[in-house]
């Protein structure tokens, strides 16, 4: 069974028949069962590291809100876990009821996520549309700030320095401090999780704040960044070229291979100042 930071013991083997115990973090299942009066209940699996606290609840809300489910928080009316559940649904199942205004499709997306894919169960390009506007925010960080986030992000990781095995998101405001942070083996999903609690604490649009990543940066970052309405992603790793053009679109100040006060700034450069 996984702890309550989400990692779990594995045995490892080396060539010469020694072996010693260490610690890997945990993949697990989420199946989001949601309903909405008067229309036909849909369902998703998604690829997630489980921990302490609400991490599943935010990981729900914040999914449901960057993929334009829902737009508020009211809009949940109920997130259950099940009862009567057993073998690997235990622990591993939320149900979803929205609000009667909430207006649910019929299930266009009936679809198992990956933790390393964002938008894997699309089931036409048309379905990648990024919800949100173009990003008006007057926040500006100097460059030397930018360039501590990353410490300040690994002090913030207990998961990864257990395993060295997950991604992390997380806030931080114009002057460096650290709002929140979230892991997950999947990228998307950290973010999602940060969003969720966002959303909880009545935070959504974060325009007065800087996101970071641990990781590369794709075009579902982007997207799910403009949908909260983050004006500033900075990650450790590499754009891909979609995240380049969704942030120019957008508006959103783009910086990758942030290391130090190396960095590159790739879109939206007003916001970044010496």
């Amino acid at each position: 069974m996984p702890d309550r930071l989400g990692t779990i013991e594995a045995r490892v083997v080396f060539a010469d028949g020694s072996a010693r115990v260490d610690r890997v973090a945990v993949e697990a299942p989420l199946e989001l069962r949601i309903v909405a009066p008067g229309a036909r209940s849909t369902s998703t699996v998604l690829m997630r590291t489980p921990g302490e606290g609400a991490s599943d609840e935010e990981l729900t809300l914040g999914f449901l809100f960057t993929e334009g489910l829902i737009a508020r928080a009211a809009d949940v009316v109920a997130l259950r876990r099940p009862e009567g559940l057993t073998g690997d649904e235990r622990g591993n199942v939320i149900a979803v009821e929205l609000a009667s205004s909430v207006a649910l499709a019929p299930a266009e997306r009936l679809f198992y996520s990956s933790s390393s894919c964002g938008v894997c169960g699309k089931a036409a390009i048309a379905q990648l549309a990024v919800r949100g506007g173009s990003s008006a925010s007057s926040l500006r960080i100097a460059r030397a700030t930018l360039g501590e986030l990353p410490a300040r992000l690994r002090a913030a990781q207990p998961v990864f320095a257990e395993t060295g095995g997950v991604h992390a998101s997380a806030l931080f405001t114009a002057d460096g401090a650290l709002i929140a942070a979230r892991e997950d083996v999947g990228r998307h999903n950290a973010l999602d999780k940060l969003v969720g609690w966002a959303l909880t604490a009545g935070k959504i649009p974060l325009d007065n704040y800087v996101l970071l990543v641990s990781g590369r940066v794709s075009f579902e970052i982007v997207q799910k960044a403009v949908a909260a309405g983050l004006p500033v992603v900075a990650a450790v790793g590499a754009p891909s070229s979609l995240a380049v053009d969704l942030a120019e679109q957008f508006h959103v100040t783009l910086v990758g291979f942030l290391r130090g006060e190396a960095m590159n700034v790739y879109a939206a450069p007003m916001r970044v100042t010496d």
